[in-house]
């Protein structure tokens, strides 16, 4: 129910009262099971990322690269559908069970595959912080922020070519979505990540 408000009304439309009236109950119920709204917004992140579905069949016989880019997807998706909630990452950091088994199986497989610690810390970092920041960006990808978008592309396009003739010569290939440039930044990540591991 928690997760449903956010979905229709915004992360900052969350708050034990307002949860309270959707189930019916007084506030007074629900502090039996969450001291402040912050535990109640660890638990609405922490079901999200219970929420990513993967195969562990699948990654077991992957290669980190795409043991990763396979998380990295299923995380997108699943945030993305609940973008407005992906805004409540904002507030701190995930530590609930379902977040901290995606957190292990992540930087497992970089130390699996030759990275230092401290490498490790900032390759996980990176992409998870990526994946969010994509998912929220999907999220208003709806009429309204449509039409915004083709506001500031048909400016983009009507830029003079003297005074801008890098921006006017990408113009025409605009716009890109969220779903387009996911997993070409991600390819580029990847293949970054490689490269510091290898010294590169």
């Amino acid at each position: 129910m928690a997760l449903q408000i956010v979905d229709e009304e915004g992360a900052q439309a969350l708050s034990m009262r307002a949860l309270a009236e959707r189930l019916g109950s007084g506030t007074a119920t629900l502090y039996r099971h969450f001291g402040n709204r912050a535990e109640l917004v660890a638990q609405v992140v922490d079901h999200m990322f219970g929420l990513v579905e993967l195969d562990d069949q699948e990654l077991a016989s992957a290669s980190w690269q795409q043991s990763l880019r396979v998380v990295a997807h299923a995380m997108f998706h699943a945030l993305g559908r609940h973008g407005n909630a992906a805004r409540l990452l904002a507030e701190q950091i995930p530590v609930g069970p379902h977040a901290m088994a995606l957190r292990e199986r992540c930087v497992a497989v970089l130390l699996k595959a030759g990275f230092d610690t401290s490498l490790a810390t900032h390759a996980y970092v990176t992409l998870a912080r990526y994946v969010c920041g994509l998912a929220i960006q999907l999220n208003h990808e709806n009429d309204a922020g449509r039409r915004r978008h083709e506001v500031s592309v048909a400016a983009l396009r009507s830029v003079e070519p003297a005074q801008f003739p890098a921006v006017h010569s990408i113009a025409e290939a605009l716009p890109v979505s969220v779903e387009e440039v996911f997993p070409f930044g991600l390819d580029l990540i990847l293949s970054g990540l490689g490269a510091f591991r290898d010294g590169g």
